[in-house]
């Protein structure tokens, strides 16, 4: 699920390229939700629920694949078993940008707007950031994963080198 976040990161950052901000909008969403099943994989889900994502694509692993638990839920079960520092940020992004970034993929007014309208630059810098945080927070939870010492200090050291390119986690993509 890592790869995916950073997949979706990536592809963000094309269609940003190219002004096909919509979409580019709307991948920020799916990069926060491969980021925060990732979290949940690691830090919360039972053997079975792995399971079911790890087994063959059948019909019938389909069919159980879609019992796994839904954002909200993600969200709570990682309360108290994930880190708080990375809870609390999770919670934060989807408090300020779930509603408006929910909008761009299913074609609500903040797509139809901006898509008629044009986007403001700061809309557009601003959901690179967030893109942009995500993407260390996926760095965090692999080096929490590889359990590699010698990683540790490299994610702060890119976030104070990077940090005009990075957000505060604060404000809406209104």
């Amino acid at each position: 699920m890592c790869s995916v976040a950073f997949e979706h990161a990536e592809s963000a950052k094309i269609l940003l390229a190219s002004g096909n901000f919509t979409s580019a909008l709307g991948l920020v969403r799916l990069q926060y939700e491969a980021f925060v099943r990732a979290m949940w994989l690691f830090f919360s889900a039972s053997d079975l629920e792995v399971s079911k994502l790890l087994s063959d694509l059948t019909h019938d692993s389909s069919k159980r694949a879609e019992k796994l638990p839904m954002m909200s839920e993600m969200l709570k079960k990682l309360d108290g078993k994930a880190p708080k520092v990375a809870l609390d940020q999770l919670l934060e992004f989807k408090e300020y940008h779930w509603k408006p970034l929910s909008s761009y993929i299913h074609g609500g007014i903040h797509a139809v707007n901006r898509h008629s309208v044009g986007y403001p630059l700061t809309l557009l810098q601003q959901i690179l950031k967030a893109s942009n945080g995500l993407s260390i927070m996926v760095g965090m939870l692999l080096i929490i994963i590889s359990a590699d010492r010698t990683q540790s200090g490299k994610i702060p050291k890119l976030q104070f080198e990077y940090i005009d390119c990075l957000p505060d986690f604060k404000g809406n993509l209104s």
